[in-house]
């Protein structure tokens, strides 16, 4: 009876997401040029795929105003008019954080650090963007899943030394939420977060079934709150990663039984991750770097530090705890230059 409950809930979600998906749908005509107002959530805008300049950054929530030619349901050639920022207590903390990071460190560390502990991608400098995206590591410094990871991970260690693991849990989400508000409730994140707190919540109270349910429920009641993210590939790839995760990172960690903790964990979250997501992004992209697995394993064991000292040092203002991430900045700095090279 309870099976067959939670069947007739999936099946009346993916009906009512069908029906929104296509009464929300606009009609415009090829070649029509538009200028749209609307609040950036991301993927689509009014119903049309674009891609946003890098510079200025846009986060989740701004208000913008957008102007481009209408081409096969993409709005081509867009451009940004105007941006209203969300200028609440959350931002100007976020910024206060950025412009830490930037009086403090020499790029691209600071750029690095701001993007793996906020998701800001803007800070870093465009040669080594491109350095980032050929090696395979874009997801840990732009807002991602990954960030909502460690973040989770982090918190739950420590949750854990003071609380019974249920509570520890909701401390855990409550944490979650809180950084998106930090971090610009950027749509991946978001993604993430829903996905990655249902799921990571299921699997920590040991029931992996329960897991599978709740990162399908999740995904479709964000598809009902946003059909267009059916075709966003930020949405595609936070379920698959999430999914591969689910799937295969146990098998893989048990296998990897002779490799150093340290680098045990990335490895293993890396390959699982890459099983669902290397197809994606070379059909969706074009490209795949066959090595990035193994320079994620070599750069994911920094990101605890980086984000631990990064997140300490910002919010006490403190030069000297953010000085202890250097090491592992140059790491991750050295190790993307070697294999973009």
């Amino acid at each position: 009876m309870k099976k067959s409950k939670t069947w007739l809930v999936f099946i009346s979600l993916i009906l009512l997401i069908i029906f929104r998906y296509f009464s929300a749908k606009p009609v415009y005509k090829n070649g029509d040029h538009i200028r749209i107002t609307t609040t950036f959530l991301g993927g689509k805008i009014a119903g049309l795929s674009v891609f946003l300049p890098k510079y200025p950054e846009v986060s989740y929530g701004d208000k913008i105003v957008v102007e481009g030619t209408v081409e096969n349901g993409k709005l081509v050639n867009a451009k940004i008019i105007q941006i209203a920022e969300t200028k609440n207590i959350f931002y100007k903390f976020r910024q206060l954080l950025i412009s830490f990071y930037q009086s403090t460190l020499p790029e691209p560390y600071a750029g690095l650090v701001g993007g793996i502990v906020l998701g800001v991608k803007g800070g870093l400098t465009s040669d080594f963007w491109e350095r980032v995206k050929n090696t395979g590591v874009a997801h840990v410094v732009v807002a991602s899943g990954m960030n909502v990871t460690f973040v989770a991970s982090f918190l739950m260690g420590v949750a854990t030394l003071f609380l019974p693991r249920r509570k520890a849990i909701l401390f855990v989400i409550l944490g979650i939420i809180m950084y998106l508000f930090i971090s610009g409730f950027d749509a991946p994140l978001i993604r993430a977060a829903i996905m990655g707190s249902v799921a990571f919540s299921a699997q920590e109270l040991g029931r992996l079934v329960t897991a599978w349910r709740a990162l399908v429920f999740s995904a479709l009641v964000m598809l009902l709150f946003n059909p267009n993210w059916i075709t966003d590939i930020g949405f595609i790839l936070s379920f698959v990663a999430t999914a591969s995760l689910l799937l295969f990172e146990k098998r893989i960690r048990e296998r990897l039984s002779k490799v150093p903790e340290f680098f045990k964990e990335g490895l293993s979250t890396s390959f699982a991750a890459q099983i669902g997501v290397a197809p994606i992004l070379f059909v969706t992209f074009g490209y795949f770097n066959i090595l990035s697995p193994i320079i994620n394993a070599l750069v994911l064991w920094t990101v605890p530090a980086i984000m631990i000292f990064g997140a300490i040092g910002g919010i006490l203002q403190s030069k000297l705890i953010l000085y202890l991430s250097y090491p592992f900045l140059w790491w991750f700095s050295f190790v993307v230059t070697l294999f973009s090279s």
